[in-house]
């Protein structure tokens, strides 16, 4: 089963993507700050297959910090940053240091849980993927040491 760690310190938000992400069937842990949050990231075994991230909680660059967090740990993590606060050079660089994507809570008109629980499918797609190619390089190394 997939292990998804939501990350917001409005617990309103918090409830409401856990109980979206868990309709759709996944495992999903919640963090209410950028420090249990990266605690969550560094203790829990296997690691978090998907990651959603306020970007604004104790700083203003707390998704930031978690995203760094998630990717020393795996670097296979996928990393969803939310933010209420949406701009260009913030999602300009989530993007540049390795997230997933970066998604606005308040699109007008757009149901965002619905398009945070596609954009949790692709980033799990896409681990998936990653992990499939890994094993395959791993196999082929092996395969010529051996």
């Amino acid at each position: 089963m997939c292990r998804i760690l939501v990350i917001d310190d409005e617990e309103a938000v918090r409830t409401a993507v856990k109980r979206r992400l868990e309709r759709d069937g996944y495992k999903v842990d919640v963090a209410d700050s950028q420090a249990a949050g990266i605690e969550a990231i560094k203790t829990h075994n296997p690691p978090y297959d998907v990651i959603v991230t306020d970007m604004v909680m104790e700083s203003p660059t707390s998704g930031l910090e978690v995203l760094r967090a998630a990717l020393t740990t795996d670097v296979f993590s996928e990393v969803i940053v939310l933010t209420a606060y949406g701009n260009v050079a913030n999602a300009v660089e989530c993007m540049k240091r390795g997230a997933f994507d970066y998604v606005e809570k308040n699109i007008p008109g757009v149901d965002v849980f619905e398009l945070l629980s596609i954009k949790v499918g692709q980033a799990l797609e896409r681990r998936r993927t990653s992990l499939a190619t890994l094993r395959k390089i791993e196999q082929y190394a092996n395969d010529k040491l051996g």
